[in-house]
């Protein structure tokens, strides 16, 4: 077995942001998880209540369908965001990369309050301002990638 670390950021010199900003990302999608399991406990009690069987995957409630898209939205951009983070943390720059993905997480952070409580045919305009910062800031991750692969090959 290895040796016991008594501070765990002096493993990682320098990675405290990434780690922080990996922590925080994970901490929104398992928020939206339990968030999932409310509104679909909620739905559950109002449909019974009502006399009425709730299918949760038939189902076209707002609620279900705003749930539903805050959570695999987070889901589906996991894995490019964590992998661009952390390249860019140990290739190029743990503050630059520490920047850019605090600009992401709060944009993650953010996008359920845009989405709101219900969701129907189309997605509010101000849910693309903020989706917008998402993306530029996986953009200049990816891009300070490039570059940093450009001046090694030079």
């Amino acid at each position: 077995m290895g040796r016991r670390v008594s501070d765990p950021t002096s493993a990682l010199p320098g990675l405290s942001g990434p780690v922080a900003i990996t922590l925080g990302y994970l901490g929104a999608y398992y928020a939206s998880i339990v968030n999932v399991l409310r509104v679909k406990r909620t739905l559950q009690r109002e449909y019974e209540a009502r006399g009425e069987t709730f299918d949760r995957y038939a189902t076209a409630d707002k609620r279900m369908l705003a749930a539903d898209r805050v959570q695999l939205n987070t889901l589906e951009h996991m894995p490019p965001f964590l992998t661009l983070l952390w390249l860019d943390a140990t290739l190029v720059s743990a503050l630059h990369a520490s920047v850019l993905g605090g600009a992401y997480l709060a944009s993650r952070l953010v996008y359920p309050l845009m989405v709101g409580k219900t969701l129907g045919a189309g997605a509010p305009a101000h849910i693309g301002r903020v989706t917008f910062v998402g993306y530029a800031a996986l953009g200049l991750l990816a891009i300070d990638l490039a570059w940093a692969l450009v001046r090694a090959w030079l």
